[in-house]
């Protein structure tokens, strides 16, 4: 059930010359599941262009990622966790990163997970990218916000993480990426934005190149 998908070839399409409709029509939706993290909804859906379709989506609140850099020095350094991850059956390298709880907005939600995980706070947030985490099939976005002017302190996690955490050298960082040592998505995206907008001076909470770009994802 938890997949996206038409029931066949598409049932209807708009008649040969006719302008393609600009928005999606929603006719009907049925939840089929709902769990304490997210649920599913079978829509029949008819689409731009009048295509007629049925489409089994994942649905959930929404979700932030931490991408905390160490700049005191020449050499950023990212703050990478590494956990058992049970979809992909192994330990994974990835950012800080959850769930947006209900009634809470982005960055405060990406501050309580930096603390639960890792015990750091940040001086310095900018939210530089939102993406869809897989949207064939998943309604989930995830704001990705860079942290800097870290100082740690006591992590809270929850009851069923166990997490490791390093401080990685940008450097080896996008080689773990290069090199398919970091497999997660978010964790991809997050480092190799960071290698892009990167100052070899170093100081990214005050380099203007950084608030330029983080302000262009707003």
């Amino acid at each position: 059930m938890l997949y996206s998908g038409s029931m066949g070839k598409a049932s209807s399409r708009t008649k040969s010359g006719s302008r393609a409709k600009s928005k999606a029509r929603l006719v009907s939706s049925r939840t089929v599941y709902r769990g304490p993290v997210f649920w599913v909804t079978t829509d029949h859906v008819l689409e731009p262009g009048g295509i007629k379709v049925r489409r089994d989506l994942i649905h959930h609140s929404g979700s932030v990622v931490v991408l905390a850099v160490d700049d005191s020095g020449p050499t950023p350094r990212v703050l990478l966790e590494r956990q058992y991850r049970h979809a992909a059956k192994d330990y994974l390298w990835e950012l800080p990163a959850g769930r947006i709880d209900p009634g809470e907005d982005e960055l405060r939600a990406a501050k309580r997970e930096l603390i639960e995980e890792t015990g750091y706070r940040a001086a310095h947030w900018h939210r530089i990218l939102k993406f869809y985490a897989s949207p064939g099939f998943v309604a989930e976005t995830m704001a990705v916000y860079l942290a800097t002017g870290l100082t740690l302190g006591d992590a809270e996690p929850e009851e069923d993480e166990v997490i490791q955490k390093r401080m990685v050298p940008l450097p080896s960082a996008v080689n773990m990426v290069l090199k398919g040592t970091i497999r997660d998505a978010k964790t991809i995206s997050s480092v190799l934005w960071l290698d892009h907008a990167h100052l070899p001076s170093g100081t990214l909470n005050r380099s203007r190149k950084i608030k330029r770009s983080a302000r262009k994802a707003l």
